[in-house]
């Protein structure tokens, strides 16, 4: 029987954007709210999810063409809060204000990667920095975090991630990395 594995795409982040990101994090620091780990944080471009490792080979390739038809930009940090329904929510993500470029990085990745999925939604750039624990009571609501400086970086490659589920937080490890070229 054929192993499978859990992939996705994602861009690393700068040190100092992590920094940055875990104090946000430490504003929603309660009982029933798991902070991610600052090696687990990441910019989700397209998750895949599980797949047969024979299927991999065939994964880079696609990754390898998709970077050649995309360039490297900036986002900019918007800001912290509850989401993706700030009514009901799951998780706390840093939202980044939306690019053009990001939205056809994504949209190229799930039509090539899983042209199957009807991704009518727009992508939405962000990083989740903590999950909502399920059956524990709500924490206090927080009030949206904004950043008063230009806090921004730029994503100037995209990688091959693979996910083991783990607990108390999946492990996450980098099988490839793409560099994105710069814009002529």
């Amino acid at each position: 029987m054929e192993t499978g594995i859990r992939l996705f795409v994602a861009s690393t982040l700068p040190v100092e954007i992590k920094d940055f990101l875990q104090q946000q994090a430490q504003v929603y620091n309660h009982p029933s709210v798991r902070l991610i780990p600052e090696q687990n944080l990441h910019l989700t471009l397209f998750f895949i999810g599980n797949t047969s490792t024979t299927a991999l080979p065939g994964i880079k390739e696609i990754l390898q063409k998709i970077v050649a038809e995309h360039h490297a930009f900036r986002l900019q940090y918007l800001c912290t809060e509850p989401g993706p329904n700030p009514r009901s929510p799951r998780l706390v993500w840093a939202r980044f204000i939306q690019h053009p470029e990001f939205e056809k990085l994504s949209r190229s990745l799930a039509g090539a990667l899983l042209p199957e999925q009807n991704a009518k939604q727009k992508p939405i750039p962000h990083i989740t920095l903590a999950r909502y624990k399920k059956n524990d009571p709500a924490p206090p609501p927080v009030p949206l975090q904004q950043s008063p400086s230009n806090i921004n970086f730029y994503v100037n490659s995209i990688s091959l991630w693979q996910s083991v589920l783990a607990s108390p937080h999946p492990v996450y490890n980098v099988l490839e990395t793409y560099q994105l070229p710069l814009k002529p």
